[in-house]
């Protein structure tokens, strides 16, 4: 593709920031829009001055770019969306420009799954980094051991997160259907998305499909403990290895434990001792992500040593499990949840790094599935592995259908019917004048959002510090 000037549509989704920054490196001239901008990705795209126009307008679009691209978050009615279509704009989607402008020639290492998939995706990235296979990658967040969400290079590998989300306004199917693994990860195949996939038998079909992808020649390395995913790699025309606790599985995972701020466990390799791993990260499914990351690299070449060392020194990625504050001894995490297992995963794991913490959950239900109602009483579950629960009202309730909607109200009834302390409450600025007071030292708190969350992430630190100047 000659030097063009390209459009994003919806630039600050995780994603398209990482797009955007992959077309800068290959010299072309990028610009984009979208309703609001928040971190890590509008701290990405200011990094890169790449400029984000804010919020949506035609005059965006003029002079008229070469080519735009448009984001799956981007339905018809939107403003630009109208008027690319209104003067016949060259368009195209995020996927589709992934595998004409970089897949093509290259050796596509995929990484799917309902959980995990963007964790693992930089796990595998460092690993091949630190191997000085110099991979390209695009991420769906912020690896913290590249200070990006991708890279490009010259060399074959090019490693991506495969997101079974619908591919535009014009093409339903999964992004991942245009990434054409050459290996694939397949870590969880939960029910999710509750506003493209009808049921989980749909969502199936999806991995199924790509799983039909993956040539002869290729390899799928897949999650042991998920019998969706069992089923969906049942009749791949490659090689599948197993990974996780099974017996029988050709990478397992033992003598799990986490000590002095760090996870150790044994991996066996069919069955005979392969490697002793260590990762500067809790939670047993940070285990699973890591030893998933390791087999796929195995299989390619890279030495078991070399793997060690980059889980060894591998951070973490933006938004997951991150420290954003800590004030007055009180911790502040922010997390990426979008799912009651993710939920769930998240809150087992700070209960391994702070066995001793009141532990706080403060959600705001935001993901396309959490503002539904389908996961109510899973919700309810994952939720009280929490001390005191803390949920906000449903974002945007009034776009999900009425039949349809989120019960937060019933959420923090179930959770009080367990004998938890939970509440409701109608925004970030509600939630902090009343938690704050509540707050002592040595609590920490997990606040729970795939969005913005209105600020939260800055206001209750801020809170707390003025809080503690009060005092003094």
């Amino acid at each position: 593709m000659q030097s063009k000037h390209i459009h994003l549509i919806g630039i600050c989704g995780t994603a398209m920031a990482s797009l955007a920054g992959l077309l800068q490196l290959k010299g072309h001239r990028v610009t984009g829009s979208d309703q609001a901008a928040y971190p890590p990705m509008s701290d990405l795209l200011r990094s890169l001055r790449i400029p984000v126009a804010e919020p949506f307008s035609e005059e965006n679009l003029k002079p008229h770019p070469d080519l735009v691209i448009v984001g799956n978050a981007i339905s018809r009615g939107n403003t630009e969306l109208e008027y690319v279509l209104d003067h016949r704009l060259p368009f195209t989607s995020l996927a589709a420009l992934i595998h004409y402008e970089f897949l093509r020639g290259r050796e596509s290492l995929v990484v799917a799954g309902t959980h995990g998939k963007t964790t693992t995706t930089s796990m595998l990235a460092w690993i091949y980094e630190v191997a000085g296979l110099a991979p390209s990658f695009l991420i769906g967040g912020v690896a913290e051991n590249f200070g990006t969400s991708f890279q490009l290079h010259e060399s074959k590998p090019f490693i991506l997160e495969g997101d079974e989300y619908d591919t535009a306004f014009f093409d339903k199917g999964p992004k991942f259907m245009h990434y054409f693994p050459d290996a694939l990860v397949l870590t969880h195949v939960e029910f999710d998305h509750a506003d493209i996939y009808r049921d989980l038998e749909q969502v199936k079909t999806a991995f199924q499909r790509l799983v039909n992808l993956v040539p002869r020649r290729g390899r799928i390395v897949a999650y042991d403990g998920d019998p969706n995913v069992s089923e969906c790699v049942s009749r791949a025309f490659c090689k599948v290895e197993r990974y996780g606790f099974a017996p029988d599985s050709a990478w397992r995972t033992e003598n799990l434990n986490f000590a002095e701020g760090q996870t150790h466990w044994n991996v066996l390799h069919d069955g005979k001792p392969w490697a002793d791993l260590t990762l500067s990260m809790a939670g047993e499914h940070n285990a699973l992500n890591a030893t998933a990351a390791a087999a796929l690299a195995a299989g390619n070449g890279v030495p078991v040593s070399v793997i060690q060392r980059a889980l060894a020194t591998f951070k973490s990625v933006k938004r997951r499990l991150e420290v954003r504050a800590v004030v007055d001894g009180i911790t502040i995490i922010d997390d990426f949840a979008h799912h009651p297992t993710a939920i769930r995963e998240t809150l087992r794991a700070l209960r391994a790094a702070h066995p001793d913490a009141r532990l706080w959950a403060v959600l705001e239900p935001r993901s396309n599935t959490l503002r539904r109602n389908v996961f109510e009483r899973e919700l309810v579950e994952s939720l009280s592995l929490a001390d005191r629960i803390v949920l906000a009202g449903v974002f945007k309730l009034e776009s999900i259908p009425e039949g349809e909607r989120l019960h937060p109200e019933a959420v923090v009834a179930g959770l009080r019917q367990t004998g938890k302390d939970a509440a409701l409450f109608a925004n970030a600025d509600t939630i902090v004048a009343a938690i704050t007071p509540e707050l002592r030292a040595g609590d920490v708190v997990a606040i729970l959002s795939n969005g913005g969350f209105d600020g939260i992430y800055e206001k209750l630190p801020r809170a707390l510090e003025a809080r503690t100047l009060v005092r003094f």
